[in-house]
């Protein structure tokens, strides 16, 4: 195994994995299953930022995340200073819950306001009707999205194939289906890989958008359609019943997403005991929502602790979460990484 550090720009590594970065994700081909498919509500759900505030003593900006539940039914959360990695102060969020009218536009409420969200635009008035704010609809876009692997680095999916998996399945737009285990077994690595949760509005909790990274095929970095929740160690982004991330930068289903790993096994003695644990820090969007913090144990369904390495699994839960551009460095990788989601566009 080469341990060797190396130090790569996104901006000038290698080209090795293009063709499968090229093809649009379009919501309409994203999946099979009827319950997947993008209706009326996934236009209106997302995330919205401010665009005019008729407060002048409000000098930050206002995020709001737009979540669907299904038959025309939402909630929405509004963070001060704007969304969750781009301004948000971490005061108490304001929650609004509602439907959709006639007219084919959300009107949720809450604490006093009322939330109106249109296809594009979202506007804020209070009781009286006195306008708040105005926001508009935003795409964010993860730094590290494309991310071009390393000289060294092992391809695992460009689009192309499953054969770095023992068996996998592509889809028709090439992209790599939960489900499947390296053939290569790892131990210390620095990992990239971008993720596609599905739309699932009726579904709840664990049902919704269900995968995982099980790095070593013990510990779970998990997948999860936690889009507008408060980001909790069982949702997107946390170390599996054992750490919740320190910000959920989960973005709507159906948008491509990344996760930027570096993980360092645990060290054995001698007598089999372990004398150190695992090691790991996690970006999700580009924003590290775990610091090289501690791995105390295996994940519950995890194979059991030991000096060996093992292959690398992603997990099939039962629902359609796709993969794409995911590449493995054996060891460290000094990368530079914008500490922050792209900003609306």
């Amino acid at each position: 195994m080469n341990t060797r550090s190396r130090t790569f720009s996104f901006a000038t590594a290698v080209i090795v994995c293009l063709p499968q970065l090229l093809i649009a994700a379009d919501p309409k081909s994203a999946a099979s299953k009827p319950e997947t498919r993008p209706d009326a509500d996934f236009y209106l759900q997302g995330e919205y930022a401010t665009d005019f505030s008729a407060d002048p003593g409000r000098s930050s900006s206002i995020g709001v995340q737009v979540i669907a539940l299904g038959d025309g039914k939402f909630e929405a959360v509004e963070y001060e200073g704007g969304l969750p990695g781009n301004g948000w102060n971490r005061a108490s969020p304001r929650k609004y819950a509602g439907e959709t009218t006639s007219a084919g536009r959300a009107e949720l409420a809450g604490d006093g306001r009322r939330l109106v969200v249109r296809s594009a635009r979202a506007q804020i008035v209070d009781d009286s009707g006195k306008e708040i704010a105005r926001l508009r609809k935003c795409l964010r876009v993860s730094p590290t999205m494309g991310a071009r692997p390393p000289a060294g680095a092992n391809v695992l999916f460009c689009g192309r194939d499953a054969r770095e998996f023992v068996t996998g399945t592509v889809t028709l737009d090439h992209f790599l289906v939960a489900g499947v285990d390296t053939k290569e077994k790892y131990g210390d690595v620095t990992m990239h890989l971008e993720f596609r949760t599905p739309y699932m509005p009726a579904a709840r909790g664990q049902a919704r958008g269900n995968s995982g990274v099980y790095i070593q095929g013990r510990y779970e970095v998990q997948i999860l359609d936690s889009f507008g929740l408060s980001g909790a160690d069982n949702e997107c982004g946390g170390l599996y019943k054992q750490r919740a991330p320190l910000l959920n930068m989960c973005l709507p289903p159906l948008t491509w997403q990344t996760y930027d790993i570096e993980f360092t096994a645990p060290k054995f003695a001698a007598d089999g005991k372990k004398s150190a644990n695992a090691r790991i820090t996690v970006r999700h969007n580009g924003v590290a929502v775990h610091d090289d913090v501690e791995i105390t144990a295996k994940t519950g369904g995890g194979a059991a602790e030991a000096p060996e390495a093992r292959p690398l699994k992603l997990q099939d839960h039962g629902n359609p979460v796709h993969f794409r551009n995911v590449w493995i460095v054996e060891g460290k990788v000094d990368r530079r990484i914008d500490d922050a989601c792209n900003v609306c566009r």
